[in-house]
């Protein structure tokens, strides 16, 4: 080897020489290049449209009402119909002043037993509510084994609530409208499951979605009776307050007196309606008095 050819080959071991990368093998972390670490990135917010509960009543399919059917079934929309609709707008009045003094929206008209005229009284207190121009009512039929709402109303082929209380139906398929102001919740059979569908949290994951969509300002439940069963006391967790419903002539003392111990601690019971109480000084029967 001459000169010249020694001395570049001294000149080779002292340069450095460049790393090198396997491919069957991770590289040595120190022959890794320097890397610069990702910045973490806060992700945008996503601008949601507010939440417009107009447009949500819109969507609802539209009913009508036959007067005729309400009327023959002691319903009515206006007050020159029927005397007996001044107890239903004083009882309307007193119980918005109340439940929008503590903030509450679900009021459920219930009784001791069948035969009280909680449904009765249910629809009339909405279709009250409902006069007001501004305003806006649900009436909910949750009395689950035997639903009368539908039929009261005079209306027919309103679906199975169990499949918007289960979520496989959304509000927009089931629910329907009258005029502006009041939003139905109907039911057209009966369950013997009531209590256990009650106690879903399905169910109350339903009725939540559904104030909050609508935003009443009270949904009416008719509900069910509270000796007879223990679906009301499944109902209590969604309920704000309750309106105990008595028959003049056949709900004894004890009765109510064993209503008020159920709801003691639970929910707020809001008064009770003597219904079907004859005021023998008039000589008729007298609706609504409490």
């Amino acid at each position: 080897m001459d000169d010249e050819n020694f001395r570049k080959m001294a000149e080779d071991v002292k340069r450095p020489r460049a790393p090198g990368i396997s491919v069957f093998r991770n590289a040595p972390i120190h022959a890794l290049p320097a890397t610069v670490e990702p910045r973490e990135v806060e992700p945008e917010p996503i601008m949601l449209a507010p939440h417009k509960p107009e447009r949500v009543w819109e969507s609802l399919n539209p009913v009508t009402l036959n007067e005729a059917v309400l009327n023959g079934n002691g319903l009515f929309t206006q007050p020159q119909q029927f005397s007996g609709t001044q107890y239903f707008d004083i009882l309307r009045t007193r119980l918005l002043h109340a439940m929008q003094e503590h903030g509450w929206k679900r009021i459920a008209i219930t009784s001791p037993t069948h035969g009280c005229g909680k449904t009765f009284v249910a629809v009339n207190l909405a279709l009250s509510l409902a006069r007001r121009p501004s305003s806006r009512t649900v009436l909910l039929d949750l009395e689950l084994r035997q639903p009368g709402v539908a039929k009261l109303l005079g209306l027919g082929d309103v679906g199975h609530i169990r499949e918007f209380l289960n979520g496989e139906q959304p509000l927009e398929s089931h629910f329907r409208r009258v005029g502006r102001t009041l939003a139905l919740g109907l039911n057209d059979r009966a369950m013997l499951d009531a209590a256990e569908v009650l106690h879903e949290p399905s169910t109350a994951e339903a009725l939540a979605a559904m104030t909050d969509a609508l935003n009443p300002e009270l949904v009416v439940i008719d509900a069910p009776p509270v000796l007879m069963s223990d679906d009301v006391l499944a109902l209590l967790p969604q309920l704000d307050a309750v309106l105990l419903i008595v028959d003049g002539t056949k709900t004894t003392a004890a009765e109510v007196r064993a209503c008020e111990r159920l709801f003691d601690g639970q929910c707020p019971l809001m008064g009770v309606v003597l219904n079907r109480a004859q005021d023998r000084g008039l000589g008729r029967y007298r609706y609504g008095n409490t």
